[in-house]
């Protein structure tokens, strides 16, 4: 894992341990978009897992159903 992605994956867990407690639970994908996110990243890099992480957020919302969507 290059720098840049080690940056992208800490920055994904300092959300996960000190931003998302603080909010309620709203994601509807199980994984959930932080989860898929380090996955997407350790998997692919910075820049495909980045874009692929990014890409699922945006379907996090309310008008869409949700449900099970791993890391392809």
């Amino acid at each position: 894992m290059g720098p840049l992605t080690w940056c992208g994956v800490l920055f994904v867990l300092f959300y996960q341990r000190f931003i998302s407690p603080l909010l309620p639970p709203a994601c509807r994908y199980q994984p959930s978009c932080s989860q898929y996110m380090l996955v997407a990243l350790r998997r692919y890099g910075l820049f495909r897992g980045g874009w692929l992480g990014i890409k699922r957020i945006g379907r996090c919302h309310p008008f869409h159903d949700g449900g099970y969507d791993p890391v392809p």
